[in-house]
């Protein structure tokens, strides 16, 4: 992933009753261990639990100009946010468009992040951006990273103290696909890490980004597992053949959550059907589930789906774990499983032999 551009700038916070500061620096000359790092922490990005969004409609779009206002207040060097903008969206367009270097781009938004730091986190860092090309994509590439203490062996072979970058902490970490933003036909083309466990901080950023939730990935995950389920089902397939094409679904699903790449509904239906690689795609379509061609994967919710399966005196039953409570029902007290849609296929052969 070759890096176009990269620079880093240091937020010193020592407590929460102390403001942070900004140390300023200068976009990178040398990116060879940048790339590395850079890998690094996409790896860890990519196994965080995250949200998709796109920017407000609002929000300065790839070619639109700035309203007479907005230059004035941008060109007299202390330029305030547009009233229908977040301030970090309207100073990517700027860099986007030319208007300012890598460098005043980087450091402008930092400043206006100082706020949000002082707001929600008791520590500072280091705010890295990375302007990158992946295969015919660029993107932006946005994080805190916080240091954390060591210990490492010196020239002579003493231990000693080492300061290293937490990757696995990202507390404050987005990916926006820039050649997504500037096609316009995207509504999941920013990637933001979203901490269950500090909602405000994440609300916070996402304000800060200017950005709107565009797809909620747990949702479409679950409702495409539905619509898998429902086709498998429509179908008729034999067990052995269902799971199969259940492991093949999950198999994929999360090897696109792995390399951060979305569900691409034409690709899974090759995957589930070799011989008739449009057939999901086609079911989809037909009975209106209202998914998008490519699906974010949501990999909590890509653990959880699983087929529940036993055999005991000659009876073999399977299926699979979310139609519990739907379509299917345990009784605990009298230990009965209840089946409310019995497979059309075994239907028939039950009519034919009572007949």
């Amino acid at each position: 992933m070759p890096i176009l551009q990269a620079c880093a700038h240091r937020l010193d916070k020592r407590s929460d009753e102390q403001p942070a500061t900004l140390t300023p620096g200068e976009a990178m000359t040398d990116t060879a261990m940048a790339e590395s790092l850079l890998a690094t922490f996409t790896s860890s990005f990519h196994g965080k639990p995250k949200a998709w969004g796109h920017f407000r409609e609002a929000d300065a779009q790839p070619g639109d100009v700035a309203s007479g206002n907005e230059t004035e207040d941008a060109d007299d060097g202390n330029p305030e946010t547009p009233s229908t903008t977040s301030r970090f969206a309207f100073e990517l367009e700027r860099y986007r468009r030319g208007e300012i270097n890598f460098t005043d781009f980087t450091r402008q938004t930092t400043e206006s992040l100082v706020p949000l730091i002082d707001g929600h986190l008791s520590i500072g860092g280091h705010w890295w951006f990375v302007h990158s090309r992946q295969g015919e994509a660029e993107y932006l590439t946005l994080t805190l990273l916080h240091q954390r203490d060591g210990y490492g062996f010196d020239a002579d072979l003493n231990v000693v103290p080492v300061q290293q970058l937490n990757l696995g902490q990202l507390m404050l970490a987005a990916r926006i696909d820039l050649t997504q933003w500037q096609r316009g036909q995207s509504r999941q083309y920013i990637t933001y890490v979203q901490d269950r466990g500090n909602k405000k901080l994440v609300e916070a950023f996402r304000e800060w980004l200017g950005c709107q939730e565009g797809v909620n990935a747990g949702a479409e995950t679950r409702t495409l597992l539905k619509a898998f389920s429902d086709y498998v089902e429509s179908e008729d397939l034999p067990e052995d053949a269902s799971r199969e094409k259940t492991e093949a679904l999950i198999d994929y699903a999360n090897g696109q959550a792995k390399r951060g790449e979305p569900i691409t509904l034409d690709e899974l239906s090759e995957l589930v059907d070799e011989t008739q690689p449009k057939a999901f795609y086609d079911y989809i379509r037909n009975q209106d589930y209202g998914l998008a061609a490519e699906i974010p994967p949501d990999k909590r919710t890509l653990q959880q789906f699983k087929r529940f399966a036993g055999r005991a005196s000659g009876v073999s039953i399977s299926f699979d774990s979310h139609l519990l409570g739907n379509s299917i029902e345990y009784d605990d007290e009298r230990d009965r499983l209840i089946i409310k849609q019995v497979p059309g296929q075994l239907k028939d052969q039950i009519k034919q032999r009572k007949g």
